[in-house]
This record gives C-alpha cells, sequence and structure tokens, in this order.
C-alpha cells in the first residue's frame, strides 16, 4: 500500500478579508481555519503524514496556536517560498518517498471531508492524478473587449483542491520553470506533459477569501455537527 502524504498550504494574508490575521488563522466556530482543516486529514487517515507549509513569519504563530489549543498530532513544518509554486515545491521536498500518493490542499479549505480526501487518493493510486472539480451552477459567458457570448457551462468545471497525485510524477513536474500561467498544481503537471484526472468534488468544499466565505462555512460547519 502507498503511504499517503498531504501538503497543505497556508500563505494568504488575509487581505481579501480586511483584516490583519492572515485568514488561516481566522477562528471559525472557535478553533483556527488551519485546524479544520488539518484535522479533516487526520480524521481521514491517523497514518496519513502532513506537510503544513507556511511563511517563515507565521511559523512560530502555528507553534503558539498548537500550545492554546493543545493540537499535538506529528506535522512537518516547511517554510513557504515567494510564490504558491515555490511554496508546493518546497513541501514536495520534505517527501523523500518516491512511491507514495500526496494530496495538495488549500489552508483555507476548513469543510473538506474524509469521503472527499479517501476518492482523491483512490483515483490518484490509478490514473496518477486526482482533482476536486464541480460543476457551475450559474451561467456563463465569455467576454470579449466590447462583446459577449454565451458558452456552454457543461463544458466548464470549477476546479478545488485536494489535488492529488502520484509523488514521483508531481516532484518531476515542480521541477519544470516557473511561469505566470501555473496557477495550481493540476496545471503545473500538465504542463509537465500528464493528463489530469478530474473526480466530483463538494459544493461545500469552499475556499474562503472574503469575510462572506467565514459566514457561509461556519453556517456549513454548524449545519455538518448538528
Amino acid at each position: 500500500m502507498n503511504n499517503e502524504y498531504a501538503i497543505i498550504v497556508a500563505g494568504g494574508k488575509g487581505t481579501r478579508m480586511q483584516s490583519e490575521t492572515p485568514k488561516q488563522f481566522m477562528l471559525l466556530n472557535e478553533l483556527p481555519v488551519l485546524l479544520h482543516t488539518i484535522n479533516a486529514f487526520f480524521s481521514y487517515s491517523k497514518k496519513i503524514k502532513v506537510i503544513l507549509v507556511l511563511p517563515k513569519s507565521d511559523i512560530t504563530t502555528w507553534q503558539s496556536i498548537c500550545e492554546k489549543y493543545g493540537f499535538d498530532k506529528e506535522v512537518i513544518v516547511a517554510e513557504g517560498g515567494a510564490t504558491r509554486f515555490q511554496s508546493v515545491r518546497n513541501g514536495l521536498d520534505k517527501i523523500k518517498d518516491e512511491k507514495g500518493l500526496v494530496a495538495i490542499h488549500d489552508g483555507v479549505r476548513p469543510l473538506i471531508n474524509a469521503n472527499t480526501i479517501g476518492a482523491s487518493y483512490r483515483i490518484a493510486a490509478v490514473h496518477n492524478s486526482a482533482v476536486a472539480a464541480v460543476r457551475l451552477k450559474e451561467s456563463l459567458r465569455q467576454t470579449d473587449q466590447d462583446t459577449t457570448k454565451a458558452v456552454d457551462r457543461s463544458n466548464y468545471r470549477l476546479i478545488q483542491t485536494p489535488q492529488t497525485f502520484k509523488v514521483d510524477l508531481i516532484k518531476r513536474a515542480y521541477s519544470i520553470e516557473e511561469t505566470p500561467d501555473l496557477t495550481d498544481d493540476a496545471s503545473v503537471a500538465e504542463k509537465a506533459g500528464h493528463k489530469i484526472s478530474l473526480f466530483e468534488g463538494s459544493y461545500a468544499n469552499i475556499k474562503i477569501t472574503t469575510p462572506e466565505d467565514m459566514v457561509i462555512a461556519d453556517a456549513l460547519l454548524k449545519q455538518s455537527i448538528s
């Protein structure tokens, strides 16, 4: 059986949250967002190996959170880079096992569930990659300067995380040169020549970016534990 790793990328600064506190450290139902995210992976498996990628300036904050909330699970901390690409690569450098599977996940997606995590590993084991995605609910239009036109939304998907890969594949992919169009791990793997397999994500697996997202996440979380 392949070893399972999770790289949690948490480098946000909270600019759009209108808060001086980085969004991954903001409280959601009395726990920091980041703790909800990490706990979700340990809920999936106690044997999972978690790598947390943080800006150097946030590492002491993380240590304080662990003490305050009595979090004692083993987490490997990696120092983030100037970009998400560099941060993920730093996280991958902590994995020495070439035969494992690694799920790369946004630290500010705290409502990820064990079923989605498990599906990502199972699919990646067979297809080399497994990227969570959901269908669009709204109509979609393409803009071109002064004109717009309707497009078929069934041809598009909204991409989420986790984005899960065989370790050796994604490590090789992250050896390519960084360019601005590499906005997530799937785009890196694709540019390195690999086919991307999508699987059904969850509309509840929201990425906390704005104050409205915190309200929605709080409501969803309370619903899930009621």
